[in-house]
């Protein structure tokens, strides 16, 4: 029998696999109910109109490989964000690019750091590198920047802001970053991971905040990448399709680490037009900003207190095991998020749905708490 152990590296042994939320089609086998899956922020509203045509269009020419270079969408993201499209690089969803961040800055005796309870990608990116994750402990459910600004030393390239941070959705203000970053040594790039931008500039301008100027580091030239992506506000998550801003010279670095013809000539026509339809993501971040508030006000009335969401999610501590609640939510015919990989085994995360969708899961959480207060 062959035996790889002498052959992979130790740090590839030991890497965890990235779980993720489970399908509709497994959760309704495994419990015999319809389900609706509130686990993974997606759009509960699907793609646009739009970019399912623009889709359609391009299935008869599979057969044909990919622009490598992805020089539409490039051009049309760089005249949006008015940067040039040399600032760009698109991939298959803004976690593949974190991969190749890694790989491109991290090697072994170097580190990245982070927040705890953040994007459960940043350690398996990081590891897979060959580099050490240090995470810092979180203050008020965000990011301690001044922890994190001490934790650096001269081994560290890479710190890791999620903004809103995912799971927790609380959001660092543009003020915060700004002083952050004039605390930083030369030899650290930053990655402002803004995967829920749509919503929280949506947000921000209800709630009068200063949410981001991460476009605006660019063109100051900066050692930061801003990270964005289509599978959020734009629905296209199974297409995969996401992109970084950042410095030109840097950016081609990372452009030569991508997968050759990693972003797909369906992906491609989808991003196109989903820009084409901004309607449709205000429809989307409208009923996002409405049924958040649904969501907090159900939780207040069952005695939960939840932080104020800057994403299309809500983080909830349970106070008992999230796994078995996770489970009983599931027969109840609602796929919820158990978030123990994330170290929290007490919290839930909740993906903010249609009003159709959080009636029937705040239904079934009060039927649950209910239950759970008899015994």
């Amino acid at each position: 029998m062959s035996d790889f152990r002498q052959l992979v590296p130790e740090h590839v042994r030991h890497l965890p696999g990235y779980t993720p939320g489970k399908s509709r089609r497994q959760a309704q086998q495994e419990s015999s109910v319809e389900c609706i899956k509130m686990a993974s922020n997606e759009n509960p509203f699907g793609p646009s109109p739009f970019a399912v045509e623009a889709m359609q269009a391009v299935l008869s020419e599979s057969n044909f490989y990919p622009d490598n270079d992805v020089s539409e969408l490039r051009q049309k993201l760089a005249d949006h964000h008015s940067v040039t499209p040399d600032n760009i690089v698109p991939t298959a969803g803004s976690t593949a690019l974190l991969g190749i961040i890694a790989r491109t800055l991290l090697a072994p005796g170097l580190n990245a750091i982070t927040s705890e309870r953040s994007f459960i990608v940043y350690p398996i990116a990081t590891q897979a590198a060959g580099g050490k994750l240090i995470q810092v402990p979180m203050k008020q459910h965000g990011y301690d920047l001044d922890a994190i600004a001490a934790a650096v030393d001269r081994d560290t390239r890479i710190i890791y802001l999620s903004n809103p941070n995912n799971p927790t959705g609380t959001a660092l203000s543009a003020p915060d970053i700004d002083r952050f970053l004039e605390k930083l040594p030369d030899h650290v790039v930053t990655i402002l991971d803004e995967a829920y931008y749509d919503f929280s500039q949506y947000f921000a301008k209800l709630r009068r905040f200063d949410y981001s100027h991460a476009i605006d580091y660019v063109k100051q030239d900066r050692k930061l990448v801003v990270l964005r992506t289509f599978s959020k506000a734009h629905g296209l998550a199974g297409v995969r399709v996401g992109y970084g801003v950042g410095p030109a010279e840097f950016m081609t670095y990372l452009a030569r680490m991508r997968t050759t013809f990693s972003v797909s000539s369906v992906a491609q026509a989808a991003a196109l037009a989903a820009l084409d339809d901004p309607a449709h993501t205000d429809k989307t971040l409208r009923n996002n900003a409405d049924e958040s508030q649904r969501l907090i006000d159900g939780f207040a009335e069952l005695g939960y207190s939840v932080p104020e969401t800057w994403a299309n999610f809500l983080y909830c501590d349970l106070r008992e095991d999230a796994v078995a609640f996770a489970k009983a939510m599931q027969t109840e015919g609602v796929i919820i998020r158990p978030l123990a990989a994330w170290g929290a085994p007490t919290a839930i995360r909740i993906s903010i749905g249609t009003p159709e969708q959080n009636r029937l899961f705040l239904e079934a959480f009060k039927r649950l708490t209910a239950r759970a207060a008899v015994r």
